[in-house]
């Protein structure tokens, strides 16, 4: 009887305890579908700002996204890292599988071109249920996982033969085809993806040679280099074709970024300079394009030099280098400087947004009226841009700058609202060119967008080896950038270019820049299909 009693106290604390689990088993489950809940609302709210920043290319938005669109991005990483973490975790609690099972419903199926390879896993010789021998099959089911194959070279032979004649006893041999380098061992898809990563991945030479040592290629960083400097003399009449594609233009944005060079003992700071044409913001159907020139400093005779013999509109910050492009007397005729609304509004948001200044807010959201103004005409003709802003731009700027002359009156001017305003009022006709002339973008992001992967590429490559080094960097920028801009991959362009470009004749070369190039390879794939 006491064995039995024993039994049952056993058997009660074994049920306990089995309830307890299962009640600890149900709390984590719902904590964890909580939790997955949470953190599927929370990446929708990062994806849906980060959509609308890239979006945005006016007001608030585009002046917080140089700031924030990096962290948001990061943010948004982590918490869908952190999420399939615990999803793994918690593989056992249904909730959890339920709202995986939901999220992979909105994943995009893989690109239909890509090669498929089928793994058949071993069908079954028998019935489960029954062990009936007699099985048909009903249909399959197909799980596709994307795989990556491991880079691969090869060694092409190119094969001469020699033959001689029995009659006269010469000697013939085909000649000798070009190279994308001369006497190089390397090929032209070898030599893009080589300066792809240096200026679009900003990875340095030394890092690419230890990646092809631990892939069993022996490349030192000199060879490299060696290649590097030769597909840039190779390319040169490329950018040649692109300075004059960009100096045709008759409005150009105009900006400049620091390229830290190395010299005896340190680094000294040299300057990239941007030229950027794009006729699309007022419905210009000339291909954009971006032209860089390096220097050893910021004086103001260097844009003097890259823009002789041009004259037009010049959109840019309020550097004072640029002045002299819009000296009376200057030759063929003074340039027009138009300015930059995002450089000057960016002062008055800075103090709006730290110190919650209403002065500095309140001129933040009379810009932004006058950003969200010309969103609505943005690619629209010329002629309609300049009518539209007449209507409704020209008297917003003008009671912006009659509320600013009047509040600066009423403030010191150290103050630093008055100081952020003052960027403005020195420089009335610069601020006001848009609203006589439908080509003039109201702000100069256009040149900023296309500085900003050498910002970013700042932190892998450190600096530029030489003055030489800094002009090989604006050439290649002036390629790849331009390849960019026009929605080309710049890695196939060069790779084409590359094998073709020493046997295209001079007055084709222009076929082989890159919004020709892409045209022909769109209908070559056509034709192909």
């Amino acid at each position: 009887m006491t064995g039995s009693m024993d039994d049952i106290t056993a058997l009660r604390a074994a049920l306990a305890a089995a309830e307890t689990r299962a009640c600890a088993a149900e709390t984590r489950a719902t904590d964890a579908e909580a939790r997955a809940v949470s953190a599927e609302a929370q990446i929708a709210h990062l994806k849906h700002l980060i959509a609308r920043m890239r979006q945005d290319r006016f007001g608030a938005s585009s002046e917080r996204g140089r700031r924030l669109l990096d962290q948001l991005e990061l943010e948004l990483e982590e918490l869908e890292t952190t999420q399939a973490e615990d999803t793994f975790e918690n593989a056992a609690d249904l909730a959890v599988r339920a709202t995986a099972l939901r999220n992979n419903r909105g994943r995009q199926p893989l690109p239909a071109d890509l090669p498929r390879e089928r793994v058949v896993l071993p069908a079954p010789t028998q019935c489960p249920c029954c062990g009936g021998m007699r099985l048909s099959k009903l249909g399959e089911s197909i799980t596709e996982t994307l795989e990556v194959i491991p880079r691969q070279f090869k060694v092409i032979q190119t094969v001469r033969e020699k033959f001689t004649c029995r009659d006269c006893e010469s000697i013939t041999q085909p000649p000798a085809p070009f190279y994308p380098i001369s006497r190089g061992r390397a090929g032209p898809e070898l030599l893009a993806g080589i300066l792809c990563d240096k200026y679009l991945q900003h990875l340095p030479l030394n890092r690419q040679s230890d990646a092809f040592a631990r892939e069993g290629i022996d490349l030192d960083t000199s060879t490299l280099a060696d290649w590097v400097g030769a597909c840039t003399a190779t390319l040169a009449p490329l950018n040649a074709l692109i300075r004059v594609h960009v100096l045709a233009a008759g409005r150009l944005h105009a900006d400049d970024t620091t390229v830290p060079v190395l010299a005896k003992g340190r680094t000294r700071t040299g300057r990239l300079w941007n030229y950027v044409r794009d006729d699309h913001p007022f419905g210009g159907t000339a291909p954009p394009a971006v032209w860089f020139r390096y220097s050893r400093d910021r004086k103001g005779e260097h844009p003097v030099d890259h823009l002789s013999g041009w004259t037009g509109i010049v959109q840019s910050d309020a550097y004072a280098g640029y002045n002299a492009l819009a000296k009376p007397g200057r030759q063929p005729a003074p340039v027009v400087s138009a300015g930059c609304w995002a450089h000057g509004r960016r002062g008055l948001f800075k103090i709006a947004e730290k110190d919650k200044a209403p002065l500095a807010i309140e001129a933040v959201r009379r810009i932004d009226a006058i950003f969200e103004a010309e969103r609505v005409i943005n690619g629209t003709p010329d002629q309609h841009r300049l009518a539209v802003r007449q209507e409704s731009s020209a008297p917003m700027v003008e009671d912006l700058f009659m509320w600013m002359r009047d509040t600066c009156q009423r403030m010191s001017s150290k103050n630093p609202i008055a100081q952020a305003m003052s960027y403005f009022l020195r420089r009335p006709d610069m601020f006001t060119r848009f609203l006589h002339d439908g080509r003039i973008c109201l702000t100069n992001n256009a040149a900023e967008r296309a500085l900003r992967g050498i910002a970013l590429g700042r932190k892998a490559w450190l600096f530029a080896g030489s003055d030489r080094g800094g002009e090989r960097a604006a050439a290649m920028y002036s390629l790849i950038v331009t390849a960019r801009l026009n929605l080309v991959d710049p890695k196939a362009w060069l790779a084409d270019v590359l094998a073709r470009i020493n046997d295209m004749p001079n007055p084709r070369l222009h076929e082989l820049l890159p919004w020709h190039w892409k045209t022909l390879h769109q209908s070559n794939n056509t034709i192909k299909a």
